[in-house]
């Protein structure tokens, strides 16, 4: 290790009981995790972060945390560490104390991160590659850790806990959202402060939307791969600091805006959820940058292959698989979700690649350590959890097999919703199970029907608009020969790839996106919408923007379809309006001891019982009224009647019987603009490839 500066001030013994820095009021406690380092240094620099004043030994371990008090040192000091240890990669370590380290816990950065070759801890030249040792400072190219003023995080957060059954989603970037909206000042646009201003929630509102789910926030490095094509991570998935929250969004108000921005959302009474990655870091592979856990512990923090410790589990595709069976590890994750929580408000989390938070030795368990420790956390088991639940690891999807109080993407329900409207054999029979929360997979363990976060479109893969555009993915500009993203897309271009003027191209591919909008609105589950669907947001074609921080990937609103708008308003209206869809408990056609009628019915469009044998399935009737268990003892009258009629002919459909009482017609995607209409007679039309949603006349309704 390279001599280090000469000053020296009075370090005391300090306390390892909060991991991090914490200043409390007469000076700064510093406490690291690391087990097998032979000591760890505590580093602090100016305050323009290029000068190293102060390398000094922590002075204290106490188990496998190291620890020491700086008195008089105030918050907005810049700081690391460096690791001194074995440099052994055959045997998993990796320390090298040349190499400036963040803080696990730090809550703030100050300078940005560089792409050099000093920050590996091996020479990257050397034909040994990294079990070669490097000897240069990266101090120069690593952002430094900041120690927090703890008054600007006050541990008040509030979360609204709205109900599950109330929830409608709606998956955003702090960026994509706001950089080309017409309404927010140019200072705000891609910031914090942007994101929760009047237009947006006024927008949201309209929606219908209870919750937004944003794409990562913590904050990330973008790989150097990317950069040396000229391009950046922006979806975010390459977090370094789980504390943190990402600088590249902050606005006027600096690090306050995020927690301004929750509060906003709230008065609003919409939800803040968080896309979440605890299942890799921004370290990469056995070849990439010593920036934190690799240099402070990596045989601890990482999976590394039993054989050969010298390369990681690659469980996640990026390169290394956090161990987040290790105690400190999952101490880590536990502390930065609760921090999120109470220290900013935050509603709860969409944990990427869930599944391989829930591995074990013996693979996936859903009663694996972290699982169960999130489960009796008295703040994070308040919260929403939402899994994605797969990775790339073996047995790695899990869909349905998290523990209860967990909801998952299904994206089996996504490609069922396709499938069945471009008119592929079977899709009806598929839809059937869709349509009432895929209960084949999730109605166990006393799960209930919210658990199946039900969308169309997500953030990875075509926007809605564009499963109706383009049949192949158009990735080029990734820079990956258009070998990246999902190839298996279940989409439907209507004899045109890409953008097309024909009036009839244009007025079907409309059609066929409200008719999967309110297939998703009508569905019992959790709604989730994909910022920009409600409008036609295209992507070109490219169903994997995670490396375009262009308007490739922002939302153009001025070219949003207000038609569109208007009819995802009215089928999220009418979901809120009848509690019958979106109920907690699962439908089986279970007898109601209220009245004697089934809770669910499926019907053909002559109000005969359905058959489901035929592969070409094209029209088919829901009857929905509340759940046998729900509604024991209770009186209701609610009941929704849904018709789907893929076909290319119109349908003529015989209504129940419920005189005196009549059928409204809420829900007609045929057309864009929705009104009510009273219908006076058994037999209603129903257009070709159209849903219609009809509901007794109620109090509230015309």
């Amino acid at each position: 290790m390279k001599e280090a500066p000469a000053i020296s001030p009075r370090l005391e013994r300090g306390s390892p009981t909060r991991l991090g820095a914490h200043y409390d009021g007469g000076g700064t406690n510093f406490a690291v995790f690391s087990e097998n380092a032979d000591q760890v240094f505590l580093c602090l620099f100016s305050p323009d972060g290029t000068k190293e004043v102060l390398r000094i030994p922590l002075p204290e371990r106490t188990g496998a945390v190291w620890h020491g008090y700086v008195p008089d040192l105030k918050p907005g000091a810049r700081y690391g560490y460096r690791a001194a240890g074995p440099y052994a990669p055959e045997q998993g370590h990796r320390f090298n104390p040349n190499k400036l380290l963040i803080d696990p816990y730090t809550r703030e950065f100050f300078g940005v991160f560089t792409d050099n070759s000093a920050t590996f801890g091996y020479q990257s030249v050397s034909l040994d590659a990294d079990m070669s040792f490097d000897d240069r400072d990266s101090a120069p190219y690593v952002a430094k850790s900041v120690v927090s003023d703890p008054d600007l995080f006050a541990m008040d957060g509030q979360p609204l806990c709205r109900s599950w059954e109330d929830t409608v989603i709606y998956e955003a970037h702090v960026k994509g959202l706001t950089k080309m909206h017409p309404d927010i000042t140019e200072p705000l646009r891609g910031t914090f402060d942007g994101l929760a201003t009047p237009a947006v929630l006024e927008h949201l509102t309209k929606l219908g939307i209870t919750a937004i789910e944003l794409l990562p926030v913590q904050t990330v490095k973008s790989e150097g791969a990317l950069r040396a094509r000229g391009l950046t991570n922006y979806w975010g998935y390459n977090t370094v600091g789980f504390f943190a929250p990402e600088p590249r969004y902050f606005g006027p108000a600096g690090i306050t805006g995020f927690r301004a921005m929750v509060d906003r959302f709230h008065a609003a009474g919409i939800e803040v959820i968080l896309d979440v990655v605890y299942n890799h870091s921004a370290e990469g592979d056995h070849l990439g940058p010593t920036l934190s856990f690799r240099g402070l512990d990596n045989a601890a923090y990482y999976r590394l292959q039993d054989d050969n410790p010298r390369y990681y589990v690659n469980d996640t595709g990026c390169g290394n698989t956090l161990n987040v069976g290790h105690p400190f590890v999952t101490r880590m994750i536990l502390d930065s979700l609760r921090f999120w929580v109470q220290a900013t408000g935050i509603d709860g989390f969409r944990f990427d690649l869930a599944t391989t938070l829930g591995r074990t030795a013996q693979g996936f368990d859903r009663h694996s350590g972290f699982l169960n420790a999130v489960r009796q956390d008295p703040v994070l088991s308040e919260v929403k959890l939402i899994a994605e639940p797969w990775d790339i690891g073996p047995d790695g999807y899990q869909l349905g097999n998290f523990p209860a109080k967990w909801a998952e993407w299904n994206d089996e329900y996504r490609d069922t919703v396709r499938r069945f409207w471009r008119g592929d054999d079977h899709g009806a029979q598929d839809l059937g199970s869709a349509l009432l929360g895929t209960a084949r997979v999730f109605d166990h363990h006393g799960r209930r029907v919210w658990s199946s976060v039900n969308y169309a479109a997500s953030h990875d893969g075509f926007t809605l608009a564009d499963t109706t555009r383009y049949v192949a993915r158009h990735n080029l500009a990734n820079g990956e020969n258009n070998q990246d993203g999902h190839h298996a897309n279940y989409s439907d271009n209507f004899g045109v790839e890409g953008q097309s003027d024909n009036p009839d191209v244009i007025a079907a591919r409309a059609r066929r996106q409200r008719n999967m909008l309110a297939t998703v609105f009508l569905s019992q589950g959790t709604p989730m919408l994909l910022a920009g669907d409600e409008g036609g947001n295209t992507q070109d074609g490219n169903n994997n923007t995670y490396c375009q921080d262009t308007e490739a990937s922002w939302i153009d609103w001025a070219t949003l379809d207000p038609d569109l708008i208007a009819f995802t308003s009215a089928v999220s209206a009418f979901r809120k309006t009848h509690p019958v869809l979106r109920q907690s408990r699962f439908l089986h056609g279970s007898i109601r001891d209220t009245d004697g009628q089934k809770d669910v019915e499926w019907l053909d469009f002559q109000g005969a019982a359905l058959n489901w044998t035929a592969p070409d399935l094209s029209q088919l009737c829901l009857l929905l009224r509340g759940n046998a268990e729900d509604t024991a003892g209770k009186t209701l009258k609610d009941e929704v009647y849904l018709a789907f009629n893929r076909s290319d002919r119109d349908g003529v459909l015989h209504l129940p019987d419920r005189l005196p009482r009549l059928w409204y017609r809420h829900i007609d995607s045929s057309v864009a603009r929705q009104v009510p209409v009273r219908i006076d007679t058994p037999e209603v039309h129903v257009p070709a490839a159209s849903v219609s949603a009809f509901s007794l006349a109620q109090d509230d309704q015309p």
